[in-house]
């Protein structure tokens, strides 16, 4: 019994794949770092940058949001290269580049070249943010991929957390030039070697399916009918989530709160979102892909209608933005998932950044987007109102999303 219980452990040792002892931690710090300077410290910032060059906040912003679009379409790309080299290469590589678009950031003589800064920064998104780190705790932890994926995205949480006051603190004794420089060191000093470094481990093969769709390919899954309606609903809920976002601090002003009492609820909700992304391996054991999609989109745009129709007390606005934020925790590792939990870890880094693509658009557009529409529909009540429909119709779309023509994925039976 002894030996055959010994024989069993060495099998089940073998079975699991070798996993680089520091990618979690250095991941886990890199996305707080990558995050919170790259991307969170933009809206802090860009009130002193147009106060100090004259450039007006629409033209600033467009320029970050050019980045996020260069983000989306730089992840297909991205992806294919995950799938057969691993994250090393890509990551570090991203870091390097993050780091020199932020000295040019910082040096811009004009609104062009500082564009054109944002532009490269969006490829140090696609190589450094949540889409790599994803396709490599996928590959190195699957079928335990959920747990690694949750506590990777609870300390990107802390980006805001760290980053937002840093900067202004910052800011508040240096020029923006001189705060992104500094910004930039620090992304060099902790990204680089740790990307470098921590993420040196074999890349391990796919695990094999033993579905009858085994060997379908990346085009035949990518025009398949459910990854096709998976892509809809992730995309129309993605902007229906992030117009939220940008237009609930207008909302609740309009409704007569102060400025304290709107910036609290949205970062009540921020809260949640910590407080969502420990719930979701615990919801992921217990219901399938489809009806998990279909769940969260819906709540999603049930509190969203909330928002709509419930003007206070200020109390229940504040649970309420509590609420919304574990929902949008869970919808991150929703998508961060919806490919494995379809089919499976082959091929996840292409497929992943071909699902990416159009709703990391969408959430780059939705802050425009929604603020635009709030006038023509006659006030962000109404505009939430319009959301909450497109997050119903969503959730719909989820629904079909179960891949039914020998695409799916099996996962291997484990040995004992």
């Amino acid at each position: 019994m002894s030996n055959l219980f010994t024989a069993r452990s060495a099998t089940a040792a073998l079975d699991r794949p070798t996993r680089p002892r520091r990618a979690l931690p250095a991941l886990c710090l890199t996305q707080i770092t990558s995050w919170g300077i790259v991307y969170y410290a933009f809206p802090v910032l860009n009130s002193q940058i147009t106060t100090a060059t004259g450039w007006s906040a629409a033209m600033t912003t467009a320029a970050f949001s050019a980045a996020l679009l260069v983000s989306a379409l730089a992840g297909i790309r991205v992806g294919r290269i995950l799938d057969t080299r691993g994250p090393r290469t890509v990551m570090t590589t991203g870091s390097v580049i993050g780091t020199a678009s932020l000295i040019i950031i910082a040096t811009a003589p004009n609104l062009a070249l500082f564009t054109a800064g944002w532009l490269l920064a969006g490829l140090a998104m696609a190589s450094t943010f949540y889409q790599p780190a994803f396709a490599a705790l996928t590959r190195w932890w699957a079928p335990d991929h959920v747990r690694a994926l949750t506590v990777v995205t609870l300390a990107g949480g802390l980006a805001s957390t760290v980053f937002a006051p840093l900067t202004a603190q910052l800011a508040d004794h240096f020029s923006w030039r001189h705060t992104y420089l500094i910004l930039a060191a620090v992304l060099a000093a902790v990204t680089v070697p740790a990307h470098a470094f921590a993420l040196r481990g074999p890349w391990p093969p796919a695990q094999p399916s033993v579905a009858a769709g085994a060997t379908a390919t990346t085009t035949v899954i990518t025009r398949s009918r459910p990854f096709l309606l998976l892509a809809t609903a992730l995309t129309l809920s993605a902007f229906a989530m992030y117009a939220v976002v940008v237009t609930l601090i207008p909302l609740l002003l309009d409704r007569g709160y102060t400025p304290a009492q709107a910036a609290w609820a949205l970062g009540l909700g921020g809260a949640g979102q910590t407080l969502g992304r420990t719930l979701y391996a615990a919801l992921a054991r217990r219901s399938s892909p489809a009806l998990r999609a279909t769940a969260l989109i819906g709540l999603g745009g049930a509190t969203t209608a909330a928002f709509a129709f419930i003007t206070g007390p200020y109390l229940l606005l504040a649970v309420l933005a509590v609420i919304a934020g574990t929902v949008r925790g869970n919808l991150t590792l929703l998508q961060a998932t919806a490919i494995t939990d379809r089919w499976g870890a082959n091929r996840y880094g292409r497929l992943s950044g071909i699902l990416a693509a159009p709703t990391t658009t969408a959430s780059a557009l939705a802050p425009f987007a929604g603020t635009a529409l709030a006038v023509p529909l006659g006030g962000y009540p109404h505009l939430f109102a319009v959301l909450a429909l497109a997050s119903a119709a969503a959730a719909l779309i989820a629904w079909h999303t179960t891949p039914t023509d020998g695409t799916t994925w099996t996962a291997p039976v484990r040995r004992p």
